[in-house]
């Protein structure tokens, strides 16, 4: 396996497009997802908000890395990595993966707009990071990515090898 580090996704000699490690991507969802809920559940039950502003900043920061400078930059994704370096590798059509991470660092900028310059507190910022939460959750959990899902049903091309083989099931 050859990677390519400014490249969006990894090239594999097994695929001629660029993919991802979906155990590696699942991994650094849950990490991330755990990091959040702390700091949900905190501003939730103290009304201190700190936490959840100083989340978004990491959050919104390991985004930003993953689409315009490389997933291996990423702390989430390098910790991802590390959790998941004796498995073997579920390869997962890079292309949704960047709608869905364009989604998340859309609600993270939003969410650190209210957070931050507006130094808005109470149940405007919290439902923003709940929603993001949750899709962090899904993804760890069940293996469900939203953006994934959402480039399926309405981009150009559809994805060409999807987690679980859901690209190729259909209902």
């Amino acid at each position: 396996m050859s990677t390519q580090t400014f490249n969006f996704g990894e090239k594999t000699e097994q695929y001629d497009f660029a993919v991802f490690n979906e155990r590696e991507v699942r991994a650094a969802a849950g990490i991330l997802f755990l990091l959040g809920f702390g700091a949900w559940m905190y501003a939730a039950t103290t009304g201190d908000f700190q936490p959840m502003r100083g989340f978004g900043m990491l959050f919104m920061l390991d985004m930003f890395l993953r689409l315009f400078v490389g997933h291996r930059f990423s702390p989430s994704m390098a910790l991802g990595r590390l959790v998941t370096r004796n498995q073997v590798p579920e390869w997962v059509d890079a292309e949704p993966k960047k709608t869905a991470w364009y989604i998340g660092f859309g609600m993270v900028v939003v969410a650190c707009f209210t957070l931050g310059w507006l130094a808005m507190t109470g149940p405007i910022p919290l439902a923003l990071c709940g929603i993001c939460l949750s899709f962090l959750f899904f993804e760890s959990a069940f293996g469900f990515c939203a953006g994934c899902w959402l480039h399926m049903r309405f981009a150009k091309t559809p994805p060409r090898l999807c987690s679980g083989g859901v690209c190729e099931v259909k209902h």
